[in-house]
């Protein structure tokens, strides 16, 4: 410690016009660990017409079961159709196939490095054993593990999930998969298979928001829906920010709540409110607005530096900050503890560590060295069943790559995996899978 504190202030260092004293580094080392992780105060709030809406709220999950620095927190909420199945299923499954794709023995840096990767697994593995359950139902979900002052939200569907930060800057941490709303999802849709198209009522009128058929599904993403296609995928928009010290607080909601409100209107009928009384807040005005006509919930989750005790001085709204950042400056992982003082002299900046929405499964999964290594090679990517050397398909194959596909070039599929990519992507299963194998 003291010789890092010292080559800061070496003659000729770039970094001498921000020399401390060493009495000040001392201290900012010792409360180091305190301000890693916040306090974190939630609240959930519902009001329920079809008993579709379903969430899940952890805060005191183990990646290393026993070992308390390995804590973090996950907000789920599960927005049922067709049934309540899925959603049910998605919940009590979800999080077991995510930290299943991810090896028990990373260190914290290389846990929130893979986790991205370990969210599409997880998604795609969940709506992958549920469809073999021959159920027809189906969930959006948006995915929400807090790590420290790292939030990982993962989703699919049109529940979305808000940050403010402290200084009041609104980001949109999720996607829209409603086919209204994302014409690029639509041409993915049609180029794979399916038909993408408005109710048609007698004399040709077309009523109603963009379906896909067969099936009538308005969105492009969920777990579960069998019955419309497997060109509705499951691979979640997976994006990963780093708030700083000061704080923040997050809206969770079900379409319920967005089909009434816009996203400011939300933060600020429930700014300076504790968190349950926030979440309470939100559902009342929406219901206001609308009415009850769909299934309206809420989750509020503020992050605050331990010493705060009211979430009203932490997320006071400066003037003047009014508008949604649709995101940052793109940049690759790079550990959050890289990032610990320099927050001190930044102290409201939210900074994008991740952010891929690709509904490519090879995309997803392939992550360059040195994260791939954490990844076992014969395990499958997805279902993490164990492989024999020569059994694993390469996730690139029947690409554009396939032809340049070597024996290492994983991640690796199993067969089940592999027909079920492929139908992802509109094709049909291949004749001789084994000729894929590497």
């Amino acid at each position: 410690m003291s010789s890092s504190g010292g080559g800061g202030g070496s003659s000729g260092s770039p970094c001498v016009d921000r020399m401390m004293p060493l009495s000040v580094l001392l201290k900012r080392e010792l409360t180091s660990e305190k301000i890693e992780k916040p306090d974190i105060l939630h609240g959930l709030a519902n009001k329920s017409k079809k008993g579709e809406d379903f969430t899940f709220l952890k805060t005191e999950c183990q990646r290393v079961p026993g070992n308390g620095v390995t804590t973090f927190s996950v907000f789920a909420l599960f927005d049922g159709h067709n049934g309540s199945t899925a959603a049910i299923y998605a919940k009590e499954n979800l999080l077991n196939n995510i930290l299943c794709a991810i090896p028990a023995d990373v260190n914290r840096d290389e846990w929130l490095a893979g986790l991205p990767r370990a969210l599409v697994a997880g998604f795609v593995k969940t709506d992958k054993d549920f469809q073999n359950k021959a159920k027809t139902s189906g969930t959006t979900v948006t995915f929400v593990i807090i790590d420290g002052w790292t939030v990982t939200v993962a989703s699919v569907g049109d529940s979305r999930c808000i940050l403010e930060s402290a200084e009041g800057s609104l980001y949109l941490l999720s996607a829209d998969h409603r086919l209204d709303e994302n014409k690029e999802e639509v041409e993915r849709i049609t180029a794979s298979g399916g038909e993408v198209g408005r109710l048609n009522l007698a004399g040709g009128a077309e009523i109603g928001p963009l379906r896909c058929w067969p099936g009538g599904l308005c969105l492009s993403r969920s777990i579960g829906d069998m019955d419309v296609g497997e060109f509705i995928v499951p691979i979640p928009h997976v994006k990963q920010v780093k708030l700083s010290n000061a704080g923040g607080r997050l809206i969770i909601c079900s379409d319920g709540v967005w089909d009434a409100l816009s996203f400011q209107s939300a933060f600020d009928c429930s700014r300076g409110l504790p968190a349950d009384v926030a979440a309470n807040k939100i559902v009342k005005e929406a219901v206001l607005v609308k009415g009850l006509r769909d299934d309206t919930t809420c989750i509020v989750v503020d992050l605050l530096p331990p010493e705060k005790i009211s979430p009203s001085a932490a997320l006071t709204k400066k003037q003047g900050m009014k508008g949604l950042k649709h995101m940052f400056r793109k940049k690759s992982y790079e550990s959050p503890s890289h990032h610990l003082v320099r927050n001190y002299f930044e102290p409201y900046a939210v900074e994008e560590l991740f952010e891929d929405g690709s509904a490519v499964l090879a995309q997803r999964l392939h992550m360059v060295y040195p994260v791939c290594n954490i990844f076992k090679l014969l395990l499958c990517a997805v279902c993490q069943v164990e492989m024999k050397p020569g059994e694993g398909i390469s996730v690139h194959a029947c690409s554009s790559k396939s032809a340049k596909v070597r024996p290492w070039d994983g991640p690796l599929l199993c067969r089940d995996c592999q027909i079920k990519k492929e139908a992802m992507e509109g094709k049909k299963p291949s004749r001789d899978l084994s000729r894929m194998r590497v």
